[in-house]
């Protein structure tokens, strides 16, 4: 009880600080306010741009390892590219012996892709698609909803049947007010039946590509339309999902090496000639980009709370000053030392929390302003930082004059005009 009647008392005092001296209080808190301000606006804005990128980059899996010719490159440095150049691209062979081999995958598929293609149905025609070549797994390895229709068969697959998954796009520009199911469109000249129709995904935030504009038809008949070999053509690429257990994929990038190595007969001492490349890369350089923006918001806010901490402690000391009798009457009635302490301490605290949530609610007004594919939220993580920090801020600028407070003599406190 008696530490709730102090938090009230405090709290009381810090409101009887803003209405008495209202101007001198408002402006000592702008720095706090304009601090958490500055730092939280930083990070949601931040952070809504690292989803965002993020979410761009969905349509490469997630907790996915592709076995390809080129590594991602992204670990910095030089691009050896000259060293990758004469390896063999992953072929349907090498997905049948990793699929039958590996133990540390819940899917594993094989697939290849080609850009800007044209796509016609009588007179509508799309363009800028891109055309994806897979194998029956695909979507035990990728994320493929469907919204109308079906996925293919196992059957369909493996006998090359021309059968088509298509985006909501693709659907709209080729069979407009129609149901597509069931209707023929062509692909480089070759009829195709639409069996399926994937579920809306939206734009891509980066202008990448987006499931809405891709068409999914059987691996084998893709490559009969484009070469796929080892040498020359369009590259395959095999997809592995490892287990939500094994983390950073560690055993499943293991097995996967030794696998392939194997396939491919290399020796002990030979360098691998395949990369294994790991969807999280790209989202660990993302953050990394992302975590130096977060420190420049540090800084620029930084200042800002600094000169706050100064006001809040510059309205303590005038405080402490203004209610010197009232400090040596409390001591004399038996008020003890972490009393007085506290009283002022959590008053500082009060005052700088107050700053702190005008801050918070400048950073949600912005939230509000329409900013295109960008939706901005105040997320909770930030909420609870930008309330830690003036919290702390407050502490700092209120221990020193709430102790020179605590430890007053009472008798020369009463005396003091």
């Amino acid at each position: 009880m008696k530490v709730l009647k102090l938090i009230l008392e405090s709290f009381k005092f810090a409101m009887n600080a803003l209405k008495v001296n209202k101007l001198r209080t408002l402006l000592s808190l702008a720095g706090v306010t304009i601090g958490i301000f500055a730092i939280i606006s930083v990070f949601t804005l931040v952070d809504t741009l690292e989803q965002s990128i993020k979410q761009s980059f969905d349509f490469l899996g997630t907790n996915v390892i592709n076995v390809e010719k080129w590594p991602y490159g992204l670990g910095g440095g030089e691009y050896k590219w000259w060293e990758f150049l004469n390896r063999p691209h992953p072929d349907y062979k090498e997905y049948e012996f990793v699929r039958d081999k590996v133990e540390n995958a819940v899917g594993v598929s094989i697939y290849a892709v080609r850009g800007n293609q044209t796509y016609k149905q009588g007179n509508n025609s799309t363009y800028y698609n891109f055309l994806l070549g897979v194998s029956y797994d695909y979507n035990e390895v990728f994320d493929v909803e469907i919204e109308e229709g079906r996925y293919f068969t196992r059957q369909e697959v493996e006998s090359a049947r021309p059968v088509a998954l298509i985006g909501t796009n693709v659907a709209a520009d080729l069979f407009p007010n129609i149901d597509p199911i069931g209707r023929e469109f062509s692909i480089r000249g070759k009829k195709y039946t639409v069996v399926g129709v994937t579920k809306r995904e939206g734009d891509s935030f980066i202008g990448g590509p987006s499931k809405d504009d891709a068409c999914l038809i059987p691996y084998k008949s893709f490559i009969k339309m484009y070469y796929s070999g080892r040498r020359r053509g369009i590259g395959s690429k095999i997809a592995l999902k490892g287990r939500e257990d094994d983390i950073g994929l560690v055993e499943l990038e293991a097995e996967l090496r030794g696998i392939m190595r194997s396939k491919r007969s290399l020796k002990p001492k030979d360098k691998d000639n395949f990369a294994l490349n790991r969807t999280e890369a790209i989202a660990n350089a993302i953050s990394g980009v992302f975590d130096v923006i977060g420190v420049a918001g540090w800084i620029i806010g930084g200042f800002s709370i600094l000169v706050g901490g100064f006001g809040i402690a510059n309205i303590m000391f005038v405080s402490v000053r203004e209610r010197t009798n009232i400090i040596g009457i409390q001591k004399s009635l038996g008020a003890k030392n972490y009393f007085i302490l506290f009283q002022f301490l959590f008053e500082a605290i009060f005052l700088s929390l107050i700053g702190g949530l005008v801050g918070l609610f400048l950073v949600y007004l912005i939230t509000l302003i329409p900013m295109g594919s960008l939706e901005p939220s105040l997320s909770l993580k930030n909420m609870t930082l930008g309330l830690g920090v003036s919290a702390l801020i407050g502490t700092a600028s209120g221990i020193i004059p709430a102790a020179i407070a605590a430890r007053m003599d009472p008798v020369e406190a009463i005396r003091t005009a």
